[in-house]
């Protein structure tokens, strides 16, 4: 029986996984921002690629697996307030994005506005966020 990575201890009883679930489950004071991206963003990474001349990258295999972003929950609960904070810190939101795929700045469309950004991504904010792993949350160096 393979086990899941938050269910803590090995259980063979799964009423007994769920208490401990339960038990030590802690819902967090914030929320999670999330970019999905959207086909231009796509066509971008695609045709900026300095290597392959023909690369494949999807949509699908582009919004696998995106980054996270954790903000105060009365921010991400009010649309309004989420798009200032969005604008407020577009400087950092999207070359962190951009830099995912190609750190040299170079390849990076010249204009990073506002505009361009809400064309190449959807904006998806979750306000529940329950840690399951029981532990100090660390700092994973980037």
């Amino acid at each position: 029986m393979q086990r899941a990575a938050w269910a803590g201890p090995r259980f063979t009883r799964p009423l007994l996984a769920a208490l401990y679930f339960f038990r030590r489950r802690v819902m967090i004071n914030r929320a999670a921002l999330i970019f999905k991206y959207k086909k231009p963003a796509v066509q971008w990474i695609n045709e900026a690629d300095p290597i392959n001349d023909n690369p494949s990258i999807t949509l699908e295999s582009v919004n696998q697996d995106r980054t996270v972003y954790l903000l105060r929950e009365d921010i991400a609960e009010d649309p309004s307030l989420l798009e200032d904070w969005i604008k407020m810190n577009l400087d950092v939101l999207f070359p962190s994005e951009l830099e995912g795929w190609y750190p040299d700045e170079k390849l990076w469309p010249k204009r990073r506005d506002y505009k361009l950004f809400k064309k190449w991504f959807e904006v998806e904010f979750h306000s529940v966020l329950v840690d399951t792993v029981g532990e100090p949350i660390e700092d994973d160096e980037i």
